[in-house]
């Protein structure tokens, strides 16, 4: 051993060690992917079938639902000829959401018009695929930091957390089982300030630092990064916080060694596979059902299942109820009459799923502006993730992918206009924007790309 510290990982470095995939290979993760994800539903089916509203699955309903996959399916190839961005991240994990609900289409025990509700559903994932995948023009930064600055800005962020975490330690502390998390958390009451801080510091601010200080070699700053989140569970009571730091250096350790786009299908692909291979112990007697639940129930029903079933509540809701018309968002109660004083979670929250919430699919689709107009909103959206692309643009893939971790799984779950302010998504667009570009090359990198275009004088001057 000697006293000299190893340098810092480069952007160079990381590619030479990665696990090189061509499109032939994504081609066949998507394969797999797509077949495992139905396996993983029929199981789901076999458990949660009175609360999702579906018929058990038998050979009929299967031929059925495989009928409404295979055209979906085919949109795969987007992702294959698409480079990296935050808006491949997010298009593949609604992908992943509109994949389930055309299988359950199949099982669906509602009434509402499926044709429709089918048609409106690829429509939606259309309108939103082909902004957030293809606009990602790189915008021209008029502010950029210089590296002692951002250096202070990741420091200011740990401080932030601290501070916001104390505040909040201060009204609720108290650590409860995952099974029991959500009957607790509903009777928490924090101001609405530190409600908004909270999750905006748990789902954007700790994983951008995360990502940052992993990337830039700062061991010890990343995990007390992890450290900071994963102690806003006790306070907040919120699965996410419980969960992402283990997330977050799960992605980082899979980017290292695969790319951001493997990565990404990895990320559920592995977790889903898992939940289907403790089924298969369970079957068998190796594994009690409290254990298997524990997992199955968290990863393959409430991470990929429900967030496909709310798509069928809410369509089978709003064929009978008034449209929101965007009344759903706080601000438009002050020019519409809202016909739903409470929110939408709570509103459905006896009709279907429970006291839960939607993705922008179902909330800015469906129930504002009804399955025939939702490709137009879910359009809108798609523009707005594309100006995250384009903020973001410059960034090394990873930091993008690491950094977004958390809010990615935000807006599979959450109305894409909390997820943008509650949560923080413009936060981070706007900590993307400020970031300099240069901050990850190592030293060497930098000194090199400044001298590579300098000449010497002429000999006889040099003499």
């Amino acid at each position: 051993m000697t006293g000299v510290a190893d340098p810092p990982r480069t952007a160079s470095d990381d590619a030479a060690c990665r696990v090189n995939l061509g499109p032939g290979s994504l081609i066949f993760f998507h394969i797999i992917y797509v077949f495992v994800c139905c396996v993983s539903l029929v199981a789901t089916a076999q458990f949660y079938a009175p609360l999702l509203r579906i018929v058990l699955t038998d050979q009929y309903h299967l031929a059925i639902a495989a009928t409404h996959v295979a055209p979906f399916a085919l949109l795969s190839i987007l992702f294959v000829v698409c480079r990296f961005s935050f808006g491949y991240a997010l298009s593949f994990y609604f992908y992943t959401v509109i994949l389930g609900y055309l299988w359950l289409t199949g099982f669906s025990q509602f009434k509402y018009d499926h044709a429709l509700a089918y048609a409106s559903a690829i429509a939606s994932g259309l309108a939103l695929f082909l902004p957030a995948l293809f606009i990602a023009s790189p915008v021209k930064q008029r502010f950029v930091m210089s590296r002692d600055a951002f250096d202070r800005l990741l420091f200011f962020i740990l401080i932030l957390a601290s501070v916001v975490l104390a505040i909040g330690a201060g009204f609720n502390v108290r650590l409860v089982g995952i099974s029991d998390v959500a009957d607790v958390r509903n009777r928490l009451a924090f101001p609405v300030w530190l409600q908004y801080a909270m999750d905006a510091t748990s789902t954007v601010l700790l994983p951008f630092a995360f990502a940052c200080f992993a990337m830039l070699g700062k061991p010890w700053r990343a995990g007390l990064s992890l450290l900071l989140l994963l102690l806003f569970y006790p306070v907040t009571l919120s699965k996410s916080t419980l969960l992402a730091p283990a997330w977050l250096p799960l992605l980082a350790l899979a980017s290292r060694y695969f790319s951001t786009r493997a990565t990404t299908i990895l990320s559920l692909l592995v977790p889903i596979l898992l939940g289907v291979f403790l089924k298969g112990l369970f079957d068998a007697g190796v594994l009690s059902y409290a254990k298997f639940m524990t997992y199955f129930g968290l990863v393959n029903f409430r991470m990929v299942a429900l967030a496909s079933g709310a798509i069928d509540v809410y369509n089978d809701f709003f064929a009978s109820h008034q449209l929101t018309h965007f009344c759903q968002i706080t601000f438009m109660k002050w020019f519409i009459d809202c016909p739903y004083p409470q929110s939408l979670a709570l509103t459905l929250q006896n009709y279907g799923l429970g006291n839960i919430n939607a993705s922008l699919l179902a909330t800015e689709g469906i129930a504002s502006v009804g399955p025939m107009l939702a490709p137009l909103s879910v359009s809108a959206c798609g523009l707005v993730i594309a100006l995250g692309n384009r903020l973001s643009s410059g960034l090394p893939p990873r930091v993008i992918l690491i950094s977004s971790g958390v809010l990615v799984q935000a807006f599979i779950n959450v109305p894409f206009t909390i997820t943008m302010v509650t949560f923080g998504g413009a936060i981070l667009f706007l900590l993307w924007y400020v970031t300099p570009r240069d901050v990850f090359e190592s030293p060497a990198e930098t000194a090199g790309a400044e001298t590579k275009h300098l000449t010497l004088p002429p000999e006889s001057v040099r003499k």
